[in-house]
Protein backbone atom coordinates (compact mmCIF):
# COMPACT_ATOMS: atom_id res chain seq x y z
CA UNK A 1 0.00 0.00 0.00
CA UNK A 2 1.66 3.17 -0.99
CA UNK A 3 2.17 5.57 1.76
CA UNK A 4 0.20 8.89 2.31
CA UNK A 5 2.23 11.49 1.38
CA UNK A 6 1.00 14.75 3.31
CA UNK A 7 0.54 18.20 0.96
CA UNK A 8 2.89 21.11 2.81
CA UNK A 9 3.16 24.54 1.57
CA UNK A 10 2.54 28.22 2.45
CA UNK A 11 -1.16 27.83 2.57
CA UNK A 12 -1.44 24.75 4.77
CA UNK A 13 1.25 26.35 7.24
CA UNK A 14 -1.04 29.62 7.61
CA UNK A 15 -3.78 27.53 8.04
CA UNK A 16 -2.47 25.90 10.88
CA UNK A 17 -1.73 28.94 12.47
CA UNK A 18 -5.16 30.56 12.38
CA UNK A 19 -6.04 26.71 13.70
CA UNK A 20 -4.01 27.68 16.86
CA UNK A 21 -1.59 24.27 16.41
CA UNK A 22 1.46 24.74 18.47
CA UNK A 23 -0.44 27.27 20.93
CA UNK A 24 -2.19 27.75 23.68
CA UNK A 25 -1.10 25.75 27.15
CA UNK A 26 -2.98 23.02 29.34
CA UNK A 27 -6.24 21.71 27.93
CA UNK A 28 -6.13 24.60 25.72
CA UNK A 29 -2.78 23.26 23.72
CA UNK A 30 -3.54 22.23 20.27
CA UNK A 31 -0.14 20.54 18.74
CA UNK A 32 1.32 21.10 15.86
CA UNK A 33 0.74 17.86 14.23
CA UNK A 34 -2.23 15.36 14.96
CA UNK A 35 -2.19 12.04 14.00
CA UNK A 36 -5.04 12.24 11.37
CA UNK A 37 -2.36 14.36 9.42
CA UNK A 38 -0.28 11.38 8.47
CA UNK A 39 -2.73 8.26 8.32
CA UNK A 40 -0.65 5.67 7.28
CA UNK A 41 1.50 6.25 10.23
CA UNK A 42 1.63 2.84 12.26
CA UNK A 43 1.63 3.64 16.02
CA UNK A 44 -0.03 6.42 16.70
CA UNK A 45 -2.47 6.90 20.04
CA UNK A 46 -4.88 9.62 20.99
CA UNK A 47 -4.62 9.37 24.94
CA UNK A 48 -6.69 11.31 27.60
CA UNK A 49 -4.48 13.27 29.76
CA UNK A 50 -5.04 14.01 33.26
CA UNK A 51 -2.27 16.76 33.79
CA UNK A 52 -3.75 18.73 30.87
CA UNK A 53 -7.63 17.40 30.62
CA UNK A 54 -7.03 17.41 27.38
CA UNK A 55 -6.87 14.27 24.21
CA UNK A 56 -2.76 13.96 23.65
CA UNK A 57 -1.42 13.18 20.36
CA UNK A 58 1.47 10.40 20.46
CA UNK A 59 3.55 9.37 17.14
CA UNK A 60 5.11 6.28 18.55
CA UNK A 61 5.22 3.73 21.18
CA UNK A 62 8.09 5.02 22.92
CA UNK A 63 6.34 8.31 23.06
CA UNK A 64 2.96 6.69 24.46
CA UNK A 65 5.49 5.06 27.78
CA UNK A 66 7.06 8.65 28.25
CA UNK A 67 4.02 10.31 28.17
CA UNK A 68 2.16 8.20 30.78
CA UNK A 69 5.61 8.74 33.47
CA UNK A 70 4.69 12.31 32.58
CA UNK A 71 1.25 12.10 32.98
CA UNK A 72 1.40 10.62 36.23
CA UNK A 73 4.35 12.81 37.94
CA UNK A 74 3.47 15.28 40.84
CA UNK A 75 6.23 17.98 39.25
CA UNK A 76 4.67 17.42 35.98
CA UNK A 77 2.41 20.95 35.46
CA UNK A 78 1.86 20.98 31.54
CA UNK A 79 2.80 18.53 28.43
CA UNK A 80 3.21 19.62 25.33
CA UNK A 81 3.40 17.13 22.44
CA UNK A 82 4.45 18.17 18.78
CA UNK A 83 5.83 21.09 20.15
CA UNK A 84 6.75 23.41 16.91
CA UNK A 85 10.06 25.19 16.56
CA UNK A 86 7.71 27.98 15.13
CA UNK A 87 10.65 30.72 14.45
CA UNK A 88 11.24 29.49 10.66
CA UNK A 89 13.93 32.36 10.24
CA UNK A 90 15.60 31.85 13.30
CA UNK A 91 15.53 27.52 12.55
CA UNK A 92 17.07 27.46 8.67
CA UNK A 93 19.46 30.09 10.02
CA UNK A 94 20.77 28.10 12.72
CA UNK A 95 20.52 25.34 10.09
CA UNK A 96 23.02 27.37 7.92
CA UNK A 97 25.25 28.00 10.32
CA UNK A 98 25.78 24.58 11.34
CA UNK A 99 26.26 23.77 8.09
CA UNK A 100 23.29 21.30 7.74
CA UNK A 101 20.56 21.13 4.72
CA UNK A 102 17.49 22.35 6.16
CA UNK A 103 14.33 20.20 5.28
CA UNK A 104 11.98 21.77 2.27
CA UNK A 105 9.34 20.30 0.64
CA UNK A 106 10.10 18.90 -2.98
CA UNK A 107 7.15 19.87 -4.32
CA UNK A 108 6.01 23.24 -3.37
CA UNK A 109 9.55 24.07 -1.62
CA UNK A 110 8.34 25.65 0.91
CA UNK A 111 10.00 25.12 4.76
CA UNK A 112 9.01 22.05 6.72
CA UNK A 113 8.33 23.19 10.54
CA UNK A 114 10.37 20.70 12.79
CA UNK A 115 9.02 19.33 15.95
CA UNK A 116 9.90 18.87 19.48
CA UNK A 117 8.49 15.71 20.85
CA UNK A 118 7.84 17.10 24.47
CA UNK A 119 7.63 20.63 25.92
CA UNK A 120 7.50 19.88 29.35
CA UNK A 121 6.43 22.03 32.02
CA UNK A 122 7.89 21.24 35.52
CA UNK A 123 7.80 22.65 39.05
CA UNK A 124 11.45 23.40 38.20
CA UNK A 125 11.16 25.00 35.04
CA UNK A 126 10.79 24.30 31.01
CA UNK A 127 12.77 20.98 29.60
CA UNK A 128 12.08 19.99 25.88
CA UNK A 129 12.55 16.35 24.86
CA UNK A 130 13.17 14.54 21.77
CA UNK A 131 11.97 10.76 21.61
CA UNK A 132 14.10 8.31 19.40
CA UNK A 133 14.92 4.75 19.44
CA UNK A 134 18.56 4.47 19.98
CA UNK A 135 18.99 2.75 16.62
CA UNK A 136 17.94 5.78 14.76
CA UNK A 137 20.90 7.76 16.55
CA UNK A 138 23.23 6.45 14.44
CA UNK A 139 22.04 7.83 11.44
CA UNK A 140 23.79 11.15 10.06
CA UNK A 141 20.24 12.70 8.86
CA UNK A 142 18.67 12.27 12.38
CA UNK A 143 21.44 13.77 13.98
CA UNK A 144 21.35 16.98 12.36
CA UNK A 145 17.59 17.75 12.74
CA UNK A 146 18.64 17.00 16.27
CA UNK A 147 21.41 19.18 16.30
CA UNK A 148 18.59 22.07 15.01
CA UNK A 149 16.53 21.46 18.02
CA UNK A 150 19.32 21.56 20.22
CA UNK A 151 20.64 24.69 19.00
CA UNK A 152 17.09 25.99 19.05
CA UNK A 153 16.24 25.97 22.04
CA UNK A 154 19.60 26.43 23.63
CA UNK A 155 19.10 29.96 22.10
CA UNK A 156 15.98 30.06 24.17
CA UNK A 157 17.53 28.97 27.45
CA UNK A 158 15.29 26.04 27.79
CA UNK A 159 17.04 22.67 28.46
CA UNK A 160 16.41 20.39 25.72
CA UNK A 161 17.53 16.36 25.98
CA UNK A 162 16.84 13.12 23.98
CA UNK A 163 15.57 9.90 25.49
CA UNK A 164 15.30 6.62 24.13
CA UNK A 165 14.24 3.10 24.93
CA UNK A 166 17.09 3.04 27.65
CA UNK A 167 16.01 5.92 29.18
CA UNK A 168 12.40 5.17 29.52
CA UNK A 169 11.13 2.65 32.12
CA UNK A 170 8.50 0.69 29.74
CA UNK A 171 7.68 -1.42 33.42
CA UNK A 172 6.40 1.49 35.10
CA UNK A 173 5.04 3.11 32.07
CA UNK A 174 2.60 -0.31 31.37
CA UNK A 175 2.03 0.02 35.25
CA UNK A 176 0.60 3.29 34.61
CA UNK A 177 -1.47 2.61 31.94
CA UNK A 178 -3.04 -0.25 33.33
CA UNK A 179 -4.38 1.83 36.49
CA UNK A 180 -5.28 4.42 33.95
CA UNK A 181 -8.06 1.87 33.05
CA UNK A 182 -9.61 2.92 36.01
CA UNK A 183 -9.03 6.61 36.41
CA UNK A 184 -12.68 7.02 36.00
CA UNK A 185 -14.86 5.03 37.40
CA UNK A 186 -17.82 6.87 35.36
CA UNK A 187 -17.12 4.50 32.52
CA UNK A 188 -17.82 1.70 34.62
CA UNK A 189 -21.37 3.06 34.90
CA UNK A 190 -21.13 3.88 38.77
CA UNK A 191 -22.76 7.19 39.96
CA UNK A 192 -20.63 9.24 41.87
CA UNK A 193 -22.24 8.70 44.82
CA UNK A 194 -21.42 5.06 44.24
CA UNK A 195 -18.17 5.71 43.37
CA UNK A 196 -16.89 7.04 46.42
CA UNK A 197 -19.48 4.46 48.87
CA UNK A 198 -16.86 1.94 47.57
CA UNK A 199 -13.64 4.09 47.52
CA UNK A 200 -14.22 5.24 51.05
CA UNK A 201 -15.48 1.43 51.91
CA UNK A 202 -11.96 -0.39 50.45
CA UNK A 203 -9.97 2.32 52.45
CA UNK A 204 -11.32 1.47 55.75
CA UNK A 205 -11.09 -2.17 54.86
CA UNK A 206 -8.01 -1.93 53.36
CA UNK A 207 -6.56 -0.32 56.27
CA UNK A 208 -7.80 -3.10 58.71
CA UNK A 209 -7.74 -7.06 57.24
CA UNK A 210 -5.25 -8.69 56.84
CA UNK A 211 -6.44 -11.03 54.02
CA UNK A 212 -5.18 -10.81 50.30
CA UNK A 213 -6.05 -8.23 47.87
CA UNK A 214 -8.27 -10.91 46.49
CA UNK A 215 -10.86 -11.47 48.72
CA UNK A 216 -10.88 -7.86 49.41
CA UNK A 217 -11.75 -7.29 45.51
CA UNK A 218 -14.34 -10.22 46.40
CA UNK A 219 -15.72 -8.15 49.37
CA UNK A 220 -16.52 -4.94 47.89
CA UNK A 221 -17.97 -6.05 45.11
CA UNK A 222 -20.63 -8.23 47.21
CA UNK A 223 -21.28 -5.82 49.66
CA UNK A 224 -22.43 -2.94 46.64
CA UNK A 225 -23.93 -5.46 44.34
CA UNK A 226 -20.92 -4.39 41.87
CA UNK A 227 -19.71 -7.38 38.84
CA UNK A 228 -16.93 -9.21 39.01
CA UNK A 229 -13.91 -7.46 38.67
CA UNK A 230 -14.80 -3.99 39.58
CA UNK A 231 -13.20 -4.38 42.97
CA UNK A 232 -9.46 -4.77 41.02
CA UNK A 233 -11.03 -1.45 39.04
CA UNK A 234 -11.72 0.24 42.46
CA UNK A 235 -8.35 -0.61 43.67
CA UNK A 236 -6.88 0.36 39.93
CA UNK A 237 -8.50 3.95 40.57
CA UNK A 238 -6.86 4.39 44.46
CA UNK A 239 -3.37 3.26 43.05
CA UNK A 240 -4.01 5.78 40.05
CA UNK A 241 -5.01 8.96 42.51
CA UNK A 242 -2.28 7.58 44.52
CA UNK A 243 -4.76 7.30 47.50
CA UNK A 244 -3.34 4.10 48.41
CA UNK A 245 0.42 3.31 47.73
CA UNK A 246 1.45 2.00 44.38
CA UNK A 247 4.73 0.77 43.27
CA UNK A 248 5.11 0.94 39.44
CA UNK A 249 8.33 0.07 39.24
CA UNK A 250 7.92 -3.70 39.93
CA UNK A 251 5.97 -5.84 37.36
CA UNK A 252 2.51 -6.39 38.23
CA UNK A 253 1.73 -9.79 39.27
CA UNK A 254 -2.13 -10.35 40.59
CA UNK A 255 -1.83 -13.89 41.33
CA UNK A 256 1.04 -12.45 44.00
CA UNK A 257 -0.96 -9.79 45.69
CA UNK A 258 -1.23 -9.71 49.12
CA UNK A 259 -2.02 -7.32 51.78
CA UNK A 260 1.31 -5.85 51.91
CA UNK A 261 0.83 -1.87 51.15
CA UNK A 262 0.60 0.94 52.72
CA UNK A 263 -2.09 3.37 52.89
CA UNK A 264 -1.01 6.69 51.16
CA UNK A 265 -3.55 9.50 51.25
CA UNK A 266 -0.98 12.14 49.49
CA UNK A 267 -2.77 12.06 46.17
CA UNK A 268 -5.61 13.63 44.27
CA UNK A 269 -9.34 12.91 45.06
CA UNK A 270 -11.41 10.56 43.56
Amino acid sequence: MAKHRRVWNGSVFNRYLREGRGQGTGINYNPWIHIQDFPSLGMVSRVSGTTTGRIHHLMSNLELSLFYLLDWSDDITDIREQYPLIDLTQAIEIAEKANIRYPYDSKSGFPYVLTSDFYIETKQGTIVVSVKPSSELGKPRVREKLEIERRYWNMRGVQWNIMTENEISHTKAHNIEWLSQAKDLAVFGLSKAIQDACCEYFLESYSTIRSSLAVLFKTVEMAFGLVAGMGLNIYKHLAYWKRIAFNADETVNLTEFSHTFNLCYAGGAV
